[in-house]
């Protein structure tokens, strides 16, 4: 006897359908799994016999084929359970064959037939819902999350029994609510701009990259406050949309890091600098999703820049260029979204000691420059020096600096105006716009033009880089409110172009 049912494969942070094909006929008993499964998915044979039996049905005594089609994709990961033992009592006649095309079930069993929660609910969800599918049945501890795809009949089950029965219409379940949404608490709130003395011309840059999503570097000598001004961008940044917040939540769902709530904030990632290639924009036999990818619509933040392995800072160009990274294996090329905003620190020279005490070379700084490639440095739309910050400064207590809220009102004004010049485009941020729309969307008057000019005869700006300081400039404009980009928003965004590297992006 012959029975299916469809499940679905995660595949980056989407997924495919999956076909499982049960035949049960006469022969030595024998459970076999074809379809080139993985170490987790063979084991399977197992899970689901001991599952099958402690839940009360019959385990056929019989010759047991199972295919996971297509089987020229390599199948991984224990999703496949549920699926599995729903095909060998469908085969076995232990329920109704018919009605088995309007499911799609996904879930990992336990030896007791309980169903385990699994990774990547949400893109599972999604996936069926664009195969034509309308009831997925997930483990009840994935529902709510894989109810977050609208138009979707989410069902949470607890056990295998309670699978079964609803497969023999003997369980109704009425329709999965979600999860309410945490409070939308503004992001790292004891963490304001005002801890940080000093640094103006700083915070004025990462003010301006985080209301138009564009990637900042700061130089700087130990204790400037790097550090400190990097961990505080997320609380100035608007909170993401619902579409947005859906990404979030896609990605890491995939990555077992979601609470099986729609994100409100956006990721702050903050790898090691010993972190490896594949680790910072994914990999492996099976591509799993990097530290790029996890801060996917929110700040990868990369402190002492200059010590990462240059391999892996080299992996960074197609991402910080395109907001996505292309895996390809022998099998499959799977594209992973990395559409964040790459705020970076270091030292001005390798033993970062202050200037009358340091003993760098020539010859030593010239190697600490060299471990930024110029193809990075120019896919940097600002570059900023902080410098020791005054005593006084520090000692005075009528130093005030501007809260975080005070600037985060400027930076969702200036997102404001972005959305709805981009409405209808796909795109959410100025650094975001491609080289047609920027072109629309940023007119230079005269003025502005010879400021464009002088700049590119004083700092032999690249075709990339002029495309991003328009971009940079439409910003500073939209931070003032401002319908055209002026002389004095060019003036400011070629200010923010890092010099000293010019001349080897140019070469």
């Amino acid at each position: 006897m012959l029975a299916s049912i469809a499940t679905f494969a995660l595949e980056g942070v989407d997924s495919r359908e999956i076909t499982v094909e049960v035949d049960v006929r006469r022969g030595l008993p024998a459970f076999t799994i074809v379809g080139l499964p993985d170490a987790a998915v063979r084991e399977a044979r197992e899970r689901v016999r001991a599952a099958l039996l402690n839940s009360g049905f019959e385990f056929p005594l019989k010759r047991v084929t199972a295919n996971l089609a297509p089987a020229d994709l390599r199948k991984a990961g224990p999703s496949f359970d549920l699926a599995l033992a729903a095909a060998v009592l469908a085969a076995s006649e232990q329920v109704p064959r018919e009605g088995l095309e309007r499911f799609a079930l996904c879930g990992e069993l336990s030896l007791g037939g309980r169903l385990r929660p699994i990774h990547g609910a949400v893109a599972l969800s999604s996936g069926a819902h664009a195969a034509g599918y309308r009831r997925l049945v997930v483990p009840q501890e994935n529902a709510a999350e894989a109810a977050l795809v609208e138009g979707m009949e989410v069902i949470g089950a607890p056990s295998l029994d309670q699978m079964v029965a609803l497969l023999r219409g003997d369980w109704a379940p009425g329709p999965q609510a979600l999860a309410p949404p945490d409070a939308p608490a503004p992001a790292h709130a004891d963490m304001d701009f005002a801890d940080v003395r000093g640094q103006r011309d700083a915070k004025r840059a990462l003010e301006i990259a985080a209301a138009g999503g564009h990637n900042v570097l700061m130089i700087g000598p130990p204790g400037a406050g790097k550090t400190m001004l990097a961990r505080r961008v997320p609380g100035i940044l608007p909170p993401p949309s619902f579409e947005e917040a859906l990404d979030i939540t896609r990605v890491h769902s995939v990555a077992g890091l979601s609470d099986g709530r729609l994100a409100t904030q956006r990721p702050f990632r903050s790898p090691h600098h010993t972190i490896s290639a594949s680790g910072l924009v994914g990999g492996g036999s099976i591509p799993r999703p990097g530290e790029m990818t996890l801060a996917h619509r929110g700040v990868l933040f990369l402190d002492e820049l200059g010590e990462f392995s240059r391999s892996a800072l080299e992996a960074l160009r197609q991402p910080l260029e395109e907001g996505r990274i292309e895996i390809t294996r022998a099998q499959q090329s799977i594209v992973f979204p990395a559409a964040a905003m790459l705020v970076g620190a270091c030292n001005s020279c390798p033993c970062a000691r202050p200037g009358d005490e340091c003993r760098c070379t020539d010859v030593d700084r010239a190697r600490y420059d060299r471990r930024l490639s110029g193809p990075l440095l120019d896919r940097i739309d600002l570059v900023c020096e902080l410098p020791p910050v005054p005593s006084v400064e520090l000692v005075d207590p009528a130093q005030q600096a501007e809260r975080s809220s005070s600037i985060r009102e400027r930076v969702v004004a200036a997102r404001d105006l972005q959305r709805a010049r981009l409405v209808g485009t796909g795109f959410h941020s100025n650094a975001e716009m491609p080289l047609a729309l920027s072109r629309r969307h940023v007119q230079l008057g005269p003025r502005a033009r010879t400021r464009m000019l002088e700049g590119h005869g004083s700092m032999a700006i690249t075709a990339r880089g002029h495309h991003r300081v328009l971009r940079l400039a439409r910003t500073i404009a939209d931070l003032e409110g401002g319908r055209r980009v002026e002389a004095d928003h060019v003036d400011e965004a070629l200010g923010f172009r890092l010099r000293s590297f010019n001349a080897e992006v140019a070469a």
